[in-house]
């Protein structure tokens, strides 16, 4: 017998866009829109939809490294409250996988560990290799990983002065294949724009960040499916980071501003085109957890509609990486909220209550 208390969720479940039931009970963990025998059920009412996804944080890090699992708790609990409940941890050097066993934290997909050049990426986080060794890297974290491989595609070249690609076409061709030959999905971190069609062609599956997206490169991500998750409440520090990096790179400095000054209108091309566009914060490198509500107030500011932009934290979101919504049998792991976020995503910044595994957990 199940320690679950039944509930009952009445009022607005959105288990879909345009798929709106009046009421669905949470029994044994599990959604169902049958009514169980009895009665007594605590009651929850209001606008509801399935737990967020943050589709790019990074769980067990920090500015420095790796983090304690203590400190680990507080950001998975931080996301809790923001009603993100499906995380894709997008690499972290810390080994989290004692989350697993807890009902009430979110529910994470990892990527494993970064994977980058010798000195071209955040001391103390990434697996830091050689082009001949990429293949084993990729294939090591592929099956250490949910299903995902993070690449980091671009970074600062000290001796070029600004962004440039990290790795040769061949060598991540090659990678990519054996990832997919494992079964997991490739995604990369890229900032600016030289990286993009090497990584493309070579069959990526998603690249963060994108900021370096343009006219010549958005028909191919179209063509070719590729998602891109913009974390926009992270480009926002590109002009502070720069300012840093002013005396000594400075073309690096104008590039970092230029990214950001035409960042919506990247993000508004790319979702105009088709590009898949998903929602992803970047928490837990120098950003605070916790941020989901504000990333999708950001796509709307960049001119994607309050409905995609949902679907982009949402249904789609769940869907893509291949978890379930509000389905019949579902994890009970749903978010409900005092008026209707399609009219307003501001909504999503003050949950009423949040639902995990069954229990209401904040």
């Amino acid at each position: 017998m199940s320690d679950h208390e039944v509930l009952h969720v009445k009022g607005r479940v959105l288990a879909g866009p345009e798929d709106v039931r009046d009421e669905l009970w949470a029994v044994d963990g599990r959604v169902t829109y049958e009514r169980p025998p009895g009665d007594g059920f605590a009651v929850l009412d209001g606008w509801v939809l399935p737990g967020l996804v943050d589709a790019h944080c990074h769980v067990g890090l920090d500015r420095h490294g790796a983090v304690d699992d203590a400190t680990s708790e507080k950001q998975a609990l931080t996301d809790r409250g923001a009603g993100a409940l499906l995380l894709r941890d997008a690499g972290s050097a810390a080994d989290t996988r004692w989350i697993d066993d807890r009902e009430d934290l979110p529910k994470i997909i990892r990527a494993g560990r970064h994977i980058a050049r010798t000195r071209r990426y955040i001391r103390n986080y990434a697996h830091e290799i050689e082009p001949g060794d990429l293949v084993a890297y990729v294939a090591a974290e592929a099956r250490r990983g949910d299903g995902w491989v993070k690449l980091v595609g671009d970074w600062i070249d000290r001796e070029a002065g600004d962004l440039t690609p990290c790795w040769p076409r061949g060598e991540v061709a090659a990678a990519i294949a054996e990832a997919h030959r494992l079964g997991a999905r490739v995604t990369a971190h890229c900032f600016a724009e030289d990286s993009l069609r090497d990584l493309v062609e070579a069959g990526i599956d998603c690249v963060e960040h994108a900021t370096g997206l343009t006219e010549d490169t958005i028909p191919l991500f179209a063509e070719r499916g590729v998602a891109i998750v913009p974390t926009l409440v992270n480009i926002a520090t590109f002009p502070h980071l720069a300012d840093g990096g002013q005396a000594k790179f400075p073309r690096w400095s104008a590039h970092m501003r230029d990214l950001h000054a035409r960042r919506y209108d990247t993000v508004r091309a790319a979702y105009d085109a088709g590009i898949p566009v998903f929602v992803g914060t970047d928490a837990g490198g120098s950003l605070g957890h916790g941020l989901v509500a504000e990333e999708v107030a950001e796509l709307v500011k960049a001119g994607i509609p309050a409905r995609d932009a949902l679907n982009a934290t949402a249904w789609g979101a769940r869907r893509w990486l291949g978890r379930p919504g509000l389905e019949e049998g579902a994890p009970a792991d749903l978010v409900v909220y005092e008026a209707d976020p399609r009219a307003d995503v501001r909504v999503l910044g003050a949950p009423r209550h949040v639902v995990l595994n069954g229990r209401v957990v904040a």
